[in-house]
């Protein structure tokens, strides 16, 4: 089980240097070349949709390429990787196992999510992919962690879903919703529960385009901590668009901190969505208001099919990003999001390793 002490060891690493997040993991298993069969092993050979897309199930099917990346990552310099767990809740999964209604004339609605979160198949996966995606870090932070003499942590990763609380998708009722707080509340508690018996250290809400969403996910960490008579740091993420906004919810960067400031995070930053060019701004606002740790990964760039990760920068581009960043006082945590491989994050560990972290504002 996770250590009681987490939150206090964590918090006197930050204030010594700046740690250090992981990478992409989409981007570094497309390197890998993986097929469908690959994807859906013996175990799914028969499922009727592709699987291949569906990157959490790697942590099932072929946990030798998951392991593999989380060993280059903490190798690369992360102190803390995160789970393969982006997607891994029954309501993300159905997109994967379940046929769409709106295919057949019907529509995706609280009803028919109600059965998601009922079927037992369902929930017998996400609690797989999240104890076994959770242990399977857990192994190599640990490995490397002895080989090096430098702890390392495992971030059990809640992805943002892929169903909005906050918007209707219906133009004629703006009351709509396709799914209810308490259905995603309960995704999020059995997900929560798996990377917790997983052995995970922190639990991280991350890519937040849905304010509500990850109030819910909020909810959920707060009521298992609750249940299970324990607590782990939290570190709180979010996408944010051009304007500093939350892509869906559209809460600025300074609502967004004040949304989460009760639930204490070890960490709030922003991830995904822009390049470091263009989250430059917001990451300062975000610095200036918030009263604990700031946690930066952006994208490597803007997405490009041309370049060989998808995307723009390379591993220098993000070196000099990142100390230009931490020679500007905004970062506690910095790592990488899409187009980031174990390369772009050695490089992003070379330029923060002799900088001082951001001095966390005192409250008062």
């Amino acid at each position: 089980m996770p250590q009681p002490d987490l939150t206090a060891e964590l918090t006197a690493a930050l204030a010594r240097r700046i740690l250090v997040l992981d990478g992409a993991m989409g981007t570094t298993i497309r390197a890998y070349g993986l097929t469908e069969a690959d994807a859906r092993g013996t175990r799914f050979a028969q499922t009727e949709k592709d699987l291949l897309n569906n990157g959490d199930i790697l942590s099932l099917t072929r946990p030798d390429v998951i392991g593999d990346i989380h060993k280059r990552f903490y190798e690369a310099g992360s102190d803390i990787c995160e789970t393969n767990t982006f997607s891994a809740t029954s309501i993300a999964q159905s997109e994967f196992f379940v046929d769409d209604p709106r295919e057949h004339g019907g529509r995706k609605d609280p009803e028919f999510f109600q059965k998601i979160i009922d079927t037992p198949f369902l929930n017998q996966l996400a609690w797989e992919m999240n104890v076994e995606s959770s242990r399977l870090c857990r192994k190599w932070a640990d490995d490397i962690g002895s080989d090096t003499g430098r702890k390392r942590y495992v971030a059990g990763a809640i992805g943002p879903l892929t169903v909005s609380l906050t918007n209707s998708p219906d133009a004629n009722d703006h009351a709509f919703r396709v799914v209810t707080f308490d259905q995603v509340l309960e995704a999020y508690k059995h997900q929560i529960r798996g990377l917790i018996e997983g052995g995970c250290d922190i639990l991280m809400i991350e890519t937040i385009f849905d304010s509500l969403n990850a109030k819910a996910a909020a909810v959920a960490v707060q009521e298992v901590f609750a249940e299970a008579k324990l607590r782990l740091p939290i570190i709180i993420s979010a996408a944010v668009g051009l304007g500093g906004e939350t892509m869906i919810s559209a809460q600025k960067v300074e609502a967004f901190w004040n949304a989460f400031a009760h639930t204490h995070p070890l960490a709030i930053g922003l991830n995904c969505s822009l390049g470091p060019d263009l989250m430059r701004p917001h990451l300062e606002e975000l610095s200036d208001c918030a009263t604990t740790h700031v946690s930066c990964y952006p994208n490597a760039g803007l997405p490009n099919p041309l370049a060989p990760t998808g995307f723009d920068l390379d591993p220098q581009h993000m070196h000099d990003f990142m100390a230009e960043f931490a020679d500007a006082g905004l970062l506690n945590l910095a790592g990488g999001c899409c187009g980031n491989t174990p390369e772009h994050v050695a490089a992003i560990a070379r330029a923060v390793a002799n900088r001082k972290p951001r001095e966390v504002p005192a409250i008062g």
